[in-house]
């Protein structure tokens, strides 16, 4: 399928170490890939579900030892281990290759070896990167080819060029003590072995489109950014676009799908998902910020997925989808999950296989990390510029976290390095919901504290160098908290499509048509200034939310001083800066 010199000898140096008994090489063409599913049901790998109900789903079930990404067992192996930095686990290079080639070794006996070219972004757009992944997982294969660009068009784009990062991936034995997911930042290159959960396997998500992506990011002056991407529509058509970035359960789906409350629709306000889950961003010709969604499918989380929480996600999962350790609904070979309705099935197998009884019994049907993989374009509201080659321009981005007390709903950045120094200190609290009472504080820098495949100190730095960059064009940074809890522990914003007007108020900003008070930590909207037309709720507990107390951010202060104390000597001395000119202001 190529004559690519460098592909075609690691392929040769792959087959000599896995032994397969045979090659496929993954061409993208319907006909191949239906073939492949019809092997995947004749085995059990999938099944297939009711083909009138969810056409061209299946449902898949993994080992009980490999159900989640495995932090501990994820590895950066930078050649000098100060390089992978104190946040990520790291291995000598030369001995991790010898000790992954050596659980690998003839792996593949018996087994077929599935080569998947794929491109991450739109193939042929100058922010898009390929990679080439060789499996002995059907599974795998089906799910790259909803989450990525797959196949001959691939191939033909690479051409002659040695610019392409390698992946590994053998399920070995799924032995949890032997699992590894390694990456080799400098090498370009990806390995995974003794894991068939999609989040260890489809070497394209985490582990190329941020963690390698990062530091090619760095030394190529982009950026792979653990970001959703959407489009706000004003009535007379004008389009402005964001990325966000927030830890998990942080509603970061949510607001990529979000549809706007009835009274915004009526005047003709739309919102268009770009991507939910990452974003590749470099400067363009015009000098403005431009970004792309490197994946064409959604990774999502089933359970709490329905028609109130989401349903432009639900939307997406009703055809060509891959269900993950959900429940298996036997009454009608369709799926269920917690959180989906108030109907579970009697008569169903739970995510281990075992027969379940929704009706009856004490424990969850769906595991509480199953997932779907379903192909992007499904989504009602996805956007136009989707398969765009040069992206779309950023007018704002977005950090968030989950604050009971601090935090306010919205607040802007004083500028760049400020709104580099917002996201470093990213943060999001356990709260006892019923007595609201604090938890611990876990930061989550730019959210990507487990994605990034390098130094976090060396990550900040490029952030200030992104900044020079686009100079006057850069976007504006923003922080938003939808989390804000009362004395007995009750949210008091709406959050979801109400998140719209936050957004609202984000995009007047940019355009020079709000008023903001500037405060401590940055710019805070006037209560008048978030339109809560349509909405049943008092304009005093809005100036709560958007209240400053200096005392709790002095106190937040510490907290920050505490966490930056882990870089060490590569912290910028920006940031240092930026804390320092945070406690002047609040002394005031």
């Amino acid at each position: 399928m190529t004559s690519n010199k460098s592909v075609l000898s690691w392929i040769e140096e792959m087959k000599e170490l896995l032994t397969p008994d045979s090659v496929v090489w993954i061409d993208g063409s319907e006909e191949q890939l239906n073939a492949l599913r019809a092997e995947a049901c004749s085995t059990g790998e999938i099944i297939k579900l009711n083909e009138e109900k969810l056409p061209g789903c299946y449902l898949h079930k993994t080992a009980v030892n490999d159900v989640a990404r495995v932090e501990d067992r994820t590895f950066i192996c930078a050649r000098n281990e100060k390089d992978a930095g104190p946040t990520n686990h790291w291995k000598d290079p030369q001995e991790a290759y010898k000790m992954l080639f050596d659980i690998a070794k003839g792996s593949y006996k018996g087994r077929t070896m599935y080569i998947i070219p794929y491109s991450m972004g739109p193939i042929g757009s100058p922010l898009s990167q390929i990679g080439f992944e060789v499996t002995d997982s059907i599974y795998v294969v089906l799910n790259m080819a909803i989450m990525t660009r797959i196949g001959a068009k691939v191939v033909e784009q690479l051409g002659d060029s040695t610019d392409w990062i390698k992946g590994l991936h053998s399920r070995c034995d799924i032995d949890a003590e032997k699992r590894y997911i390694c990456h080799f930042p400098e090498d370009n290159y990806i390995i995974s072995v003794n894991s068939g959960y999609g989040g260890n396997v489809l070497l394209g998500k985490k582990c190329f489109a941020l963690r390698i992506a990062s530091y090619l990011g760095k030394n190529n002056q982009w950026m792979a950014e653990h970001m959703l991407i959407l489009g706000i529509q004003k009535p007379d058509g004008d389009i402005k676009y964001v990325t966000a970035a927030f830890p998990s359960a942080c509603g970061k789906t949510n607001l990529a799908m979000l549809i706007p409350p009835e009274g915004y629709q009526k005047k003709g306000y739309k919102v268009w998902t770009v991507g939910d889950d990452i974003a590749w961003m470099r400067k363009g010709p015009d000098g403005r910020l431009w970004a792309i969604n490197p994946e064409n499918g959604f990774f999502g989380v089933a359970p709490g997925t329905n028609v109130k929480s989401n349903p432009n996600a639900l939307a997406s999962t009703k055809q060509g989808t891959i269900f993950t350790n959900v429940v298996h609904n036997l009454e009608d070979n369709t799926v269920w999950w917690e959180g989906l309705d108030k109907n579970p099935p009697a008569n169903a197998e739970n995510w281990k296989g075992q027969p379940w009884n929704g009706q009856t019994s004490d424990e969850k049907g769906a595991h509480p990390n199953s997932r779907f993989t379903a192909p992007a374009k499904n989504c009602p509201c996805i956007s136009s510029e989707f398969d765009s080659i040069t992206g779309v321009p950023v007018s704002a981005i977005i950090f968030g976290g989950r604050r009971a007390q601090t935090t306010p709903l919205v607040y802007q950045s004083r500028d760049w390095n400020n709104g580099v120094f917002v996201g470093s200190i990213m943060a999001s609290e356990t709260t006892a919901a019923a007595t609201g009472a604090v938890g611990v504080v876990r930061r989550d820098p730019m959210a990507m504290l487990p994605f990034c495949g390098y130094h976090m100190g060396d990550y900040f730095k490029h952030w200030f160098e992104m900044g020079e960059l686009l100079g006057d064009k850069a976007p504006k940074i923003f922080n938003v908290n939808w989390f804000r809890l009362d004395d007995e522990g009750n949210f008091l914003w709406p959050g979801f499509g109400d998140n719209f007007r936050v957004l609202e108020w984000i995009i007047n900003r940019c355009e020079d048509k709000a008023d903001a008070n500037e405060t401590a930590i940055g710019y805070v909207p006037n209560a008048d200034d978030i339109n809560l037309e349509g909405l049943d709720m008092d304009k005093k507990v809005l100036e709560d939310i958007l209240a400053v107390d200096n005392a709790k951010w002095s106190k937040e202060a510490e907290g920050i001083a505490e966490f930056y104390k882990k870089f060490g000597d590569r912290l910028p001395k920006e940031l240092a800066d930026q804390l320092d000119g945070l406690n002047k202001r609040l002394a005031k």
